[in-house]
């Protein structure tokens, strides 16, 4: 029988088979905060972006934990052989940018909250160009589907995927070993915002409050201060 909020059988096991040898010989581990993330139920994860690779880390760190990372990815990769099957599969929503069709993300990652999924936001929408590599400023999706659900927020940041493949690169940078870190902390707080109607400011504002949350746990890990304005993420056109 399927679990609430994961794919297949045959899909877990393709994903674990390609995953956890990649993830056990290349990359050295130092995983924290596992107890933030709920045993069950829907929930919004929202993480930094580093790297192309820390998908593929954060998912590791997920699942060994109890829980399946649903992500979202670009839909044109569900038209391609062989990979938009495998991305099916693993139950990826589809991202239509730039189109009517965007609220369509939304709207599938909120019934899939309601099955009890584990959902994984980039809210700043690609890797980070903060020189110093902190969170940007964040897109709103995920905190409009945290007003709109009410499903609790866990903020997650990583470090150490920029040494593994730095955003540019092709291939990755194995030697010598690197140290994947990641720290899950308490759920945003955003019962100031509850019951209000989502206009752009209280999106805007609760949207701040999750990537304030993501840097506190991102300067934990780097025992540095986390900068008191967040970079402003780039222009989508």
């Amino acid at each position: 029988m399927r679990r609430p909020g994961w794919p297949s059988r045959f899909w877990v096991a393709v994903a674990v088979t390609i995953v956890k040898p990649i993830s056990w010989l290349l990359v050295g581990r130092d995983w924290r905060g596992a107890g933030h993330l709920p045993d069950g139920g829907g929930i919004i994860l929202v993480v930094n972006h580093l790297s192309w690779a820390d998908p593929i880390l954060v998912a590791d760190y997920l699942y060994s934990n109890g829980r399946w990372p649903v992500i979202l990815a670009k839909s044109g990769l569900f038209s391609v052989p062989v990979l938009g099957r495998a991305v099916k599969g693993l139950m990826a929503i589809p991202v239509y940018r730039e189109s009517a069709d965007a609220a369509r993300s939304l709207a599938e990652s909120e019934r899939r909250l309601a099955e009890g999924a584990c959902v994984m936001f980039y809210p700043e929408g690609t890797c980070t160009r903060d020189p110093r590599l902190w969170p940007m400023e964040g897109k709103t999706g995920a905190a409009r589907l945290a007003l709109a659900t009410g499903a609790p927020v866990i903020p997650v940041a990583h470090w150490g995927a920029q040494e593994i493949l730095p955003y540019g690169r092709r291939w990755p940078r194995l030697l010598p070993r690197k140290t994947f870190r990641v720290l899950a902390g308490p759920p945003v707080d955003l019962s100031r915002y509850e019951g209000r109607p989502l206009h752009a400011d209280v999106l805007r504002r609760a949207t701040a409050d999750i990537m304030t949350a993501i840097a506190v746990q991102l300067a934990e890990l780097r025992g540095e201060k986390a900068p008191e304005t967040l970079f402003k993420r780039p222009s989508d056109h």
